[in-house]
Parts: C-alpha cells; sequence; structure tokens
C-alpha cells in the first residue's frame, strides 16, 4: 500500500474529532485555525480568540462574504454565529488564564517526549513572537498539537530534547501529524494511530525518542 501524508486539512479533521460538545476551545495560527471548520454534527463549541472573539464560527473563504473586521488567532475572517461575543483583550486573557478553557489547539517546532513545547523561535533563528502561546500552553486543561511531523529539511519536529526555545514545559497531552497520532504522558511517547501506508518502523524512523505502541493502534480514520 502506497504511504500518504495528510494535508493540512485533515490534520484539522482529526483534530477535530477530539471535540466533545459544550467545550471551549482556542484554536492557534496555522493549521489549528483550520478545525473551525470541522466541527463534528451535533456538538455546539465554543471557539475562543485571544485577540477578543469568542464563539466564533468556520472560516470565510469567500472574500465577498467576509467581514475583515471580524478574524481570528490567524487574522483569517470568520463566521458570526447566534451569541458570539466580542470582548476586549484583558477579559479574552482573563478566560485564558483563569483556566476556563477546555482545550488549546497549537502548532510546534518542536515537541519533546516530556510533552515540552516549543512554538514561538524557529530552529536557528534568534526573534520569534511568543503573542498568547505560553498563556494558553500554562493554563488550558488540555493541549494538542497539530503539525507537520519533519520540518521542511526532514528532520523530526518531535525530539528527545527541544533545542529551540521552550514555551511551555510538559504541557502537550496529544500530537497530530501528518503520518501519526501521539499520546504524550509522564511515561512517554505511544503511537496510537497512523497514516494510510505507513508502518510503525517507519514513523518511529522519523522521531527522535522512542515510541510505544498502543494496544488498541489502528490507521487514522477520516470519516
Amino acid at each position: 500500500m502506497a504511504r500518504s501524508r495528510l494535508d493540512e486539512r485533515a490534520i484539522a479533521f482529526r483534530v477535530a474529532k477530539e471535540f466533545s460538545d459544550g467545550m471551549v476551545i482556542n484554536l492557534g495560527i496555522g493549521i489549528p485555525t483550520l478545525c473551525a471548520n470541522f466541527i463534528p454534527l451535533g456538538r455546539e463549541i465554543l471557539f475562543h480568540s485571544e485577540n477578543g472573539v469568542i464563539g466564533f464560527g468556520e472560516i470565510i473563504e469567500n472574500p465577498n462574504l467576509a467581514d475583515p473586521t471580524l478574524i481570528n488567532a490567524g487574522s483569517q475572517p470568520v463566521l458570526r454565529r447566534p451569541g458570539m461575543a466580542i470582548v476586549d483583550q484583558a477579559e479574552s486573557f482573563a478566560v485564558i488564564r483563569g483556566g476556563h478553557l477546555d482545550l488549546a489547539v497549537l502548532g510546534a517546532f518542536q515537541v519533546s517526549e516530556q510533552g515540552d513545547l516549543a512554538n514561538t523561535v524557529m530552529p536557528g533563528k534568534s526573534i520569534g513572537s511568543i503573542g498568547g502561546a505560553q498563556d494558553l500552553a500554562f493554563c488550558a486543561k488540555r493541549v494538542i498539537v497539530a503539525m507537520t511531523h519533519v520540518d521542511r529539511d526532514g528532520r523530526p519536529k518531535i525530539v528527545r530534547r527541544c533545542t529551540s526555545p521552550v514555551t511551555a514545559p510538559r504541557c502537550v497531552n496529544l500530537i497530530v501529524t501528518d503520518i501519526a497520532v501521539i499520546a504524550v504522558s509522564g511515561e512517554g511517547l505511544t503511537l496510537l494511530e497512523y497514516a494510510p501506508g505507513w508502518s510503525v518502523e517507519e514513523i518511529q524512523a522519523l522521531t527522535e525518542p522512542h515510541l510505544r505502541t498502543s494496544p488498541t493502534l489502528r490507521e487514522i480514520e477520516l470519516l
């Protein structure tokens, strides 16, 4: 069977399967913002953005239908939804720091085997932009990272120890990449799901830390 990598939309779709009814969820810049377009049927989700929008809907791709003043964290126009609230940035961060986020979905440059998150300074760069990432990583009840498994040069992004500055230590609970779904715990990393055509050995070869295999290991379902 030919190997295939999930595209960004497929990664976002898989992440969205983790959303439970009634959750308050922050979506970070990049792949995470796409999750708003894949709310599971019958589930009510409140999406939160640190720029002061709570309860927004999916990304609007038709510019003729978009309100340029209503955007998510990635500056993408989003749909208005009944009950949506616009708040100032202080109130938005009070939601985060008050522990009211059930989940934060963030991108990353690196994640360590202990769940350390590095997502503010690219490897090899000296300057980055932290934004609200540190608050989200520390304060959300659960953190999911959505990213590609390797960087543009083919180097693993899941590493034994982060070489980029750490945004927050031991905060990541689940990693969803273009080839795998991996749980993070105090015991290490556990491979839960794999992309079509990929073997455990092939995924391990692109992952620095040792991967344990879940007894319920299965192919990623995109239905």
